[in-house]
């Protein structure tokens, strides 16, 4: 059994796979890399404890689709790539509607995209018609959905059958105990080598050796290794949940070109974020903060859903996420380092993304080809590090332990 969150357990100093970083995505690669291979001897570095940061500080939604992926575009190409990340993450929903959601407060709901403008709505319109399992609603047929919150000033809206919620910090937590992996917290990653034919993870508390390594830290992911400062930029997400309130929004919303999302939870209370594009300058970097943004945030809720009132507000947070060149994560080899590979740049999307990619690296770090590897390839950026094309991570795994 895997310590739980909070936990220090002893330096493993070795192991045949090491993860770096304890969030979402680390913790699926664990989880995917277990269910391919009981045997493996896995160890989870992180810095703090298990979500410590944008893992377990978003909504926790489930939803479909990339940011800037249009499935509806009258492009032929992206129309292709699109489709193929929409099912990419179809298939993240699926594998966590399989695990056992009441350990992570799962709620499966479908989800809303409102549309904030005519422009919006037009794309939406045309994603309707393409897509499976999802139906356009106008703008009359959108605020009667939504009609206990009083919902107004959309001007439409797409229905998502598949989709839903969860708790981020409660999901990242069983995923890390499903995998069965020793979690090292509290011990930051200082540095990567390669050594003896494996690789090397120093930490604060010492050195653990593996055959391979995964460095899953997202926004974080240049401070330890600047050779992917340009392809990683550290984008603040700032959030607020109220006091609890009578039932008005029993479906995720994800509106304004997802720069803002809110649901209701179990309990009453209203989680909200967004509005960064109000504050694009302000909102980068690494700071912990809540500020005037806030604002804007309960602006919004009283234009757009005037039932919920103007309820006290009993929590702010903010959490730090990796935005990529193009809205889109990437997996890269570490230059001059054989069997170490990082993933990053989930734009704020990582819990869309996290079983399915979790699965991704799990058959490269086993030498297998995933046939979505394509679509993450870093060799699509011209600032992309040298030697840092995708390879087989050091060939198999299986193979070199049998």
């Amino acid at each position: 059994m895997a310590p739980t969150a909070g936990s220090s357990a002893p330096l493993a100093p070795e192991a045949d796979v090491v993860i770096v970083g304890g969030g979402a995505i680390g913790c699926a690669t664990a989880w995917a890399l277990h269910e391919a291979d009981p045997t493996l001897r896995l160890v989870i570095v992180e810095a703090e404890h298990l979500a410590f940061g944008a893992s377990g500080r978003n909504a926790g939604f489930v939803l479909l689709g990339a940011p800037g992926a249009d499935p509806g575009s009258t492009n032929a190409a992206e129309r292709e790539r699109a489709g193929r990340l929409w099912r990419f993450t179809h298939e993240n929903a699926d594998a966590i509607r399989e695990m056992d959601g009441d350990a992570f407060g799962l709620t499966w709901t479908g989800s809303l995209i409102a549309a904030g403008d005519d422009d919006e709505a037009t794309m939406l319109q045309r994603q309707a018609d393409v897509l499976e399992g999802t139906e356009w609603l106008p703008p009359d047929a959108l605020h009667k959905r939504l009609a206990a919150s009083g919902a107004r000033g959309f001007r439409g809206g797409l229905w998502v059958e598949t989709g839903g919620t969860l708790d981020p910090a409660a999901y990242v937590r069983y995923l890390a105990r499903a995998s069965g992996a020793t979690v090292l917290d509290r011990s930051p990653m200082t540095g990567l080598a390669a050594r003896g034919g494996g690789v090397a993870v120093q930490t604060a508390r010492g050195e653990v050796r593996a055959e391979r390594a995964v460095v899953c830290l997202n926004a974080y992911l240049p401070r330890v290794l600047p050779a992917f400062a340009d392809l990683v930029r550290p984008v603040r997400a700032q959030m607020l949940a109220t006091a609890p309130l009578a039932p008005i929004l029993d479906v995720p919303v994800y509106s304004h070109d997802g720069y803002y999302y809110l649901r209701q939870r179990q309990d009453g209370r209203l989680l909200l974020g967004g509005a960064r594009h109000l504050h694009r300058d302000a909102e980068v970097g690494y700071e912990d903060a809540t500020t005037a943004l806030q604002g804007d945030l309960e602006a919004y809720l009283a234009a757009h859903f005037p039932a919920a009132g103007t309820p006290e507000v009993e929590q702010r947070w903010s959490g730090t996420m990796g935005f990529s060149p193009d809205g889109l994560p990437f997996v890269a080899d570490v230059p001059e380092i054989p069997g170490a590979v990082v993933a990053s740049g989930f734009t704020g999307h990582g819990m869309g993304y996290s079983a399915r990619f979790g699965r991704l690296l799990a058959r490269r770090t086993l030498g297998d080809q995933d046939p979505a590897a394509d679509l993450f390839d870093v060799r699509r950026f011209d600032a992309a590090p040298e030697a840092a094309a995708p390879s087989a991570s050091g060939g198999d795994l299986r193979a070199q332990r049998a």
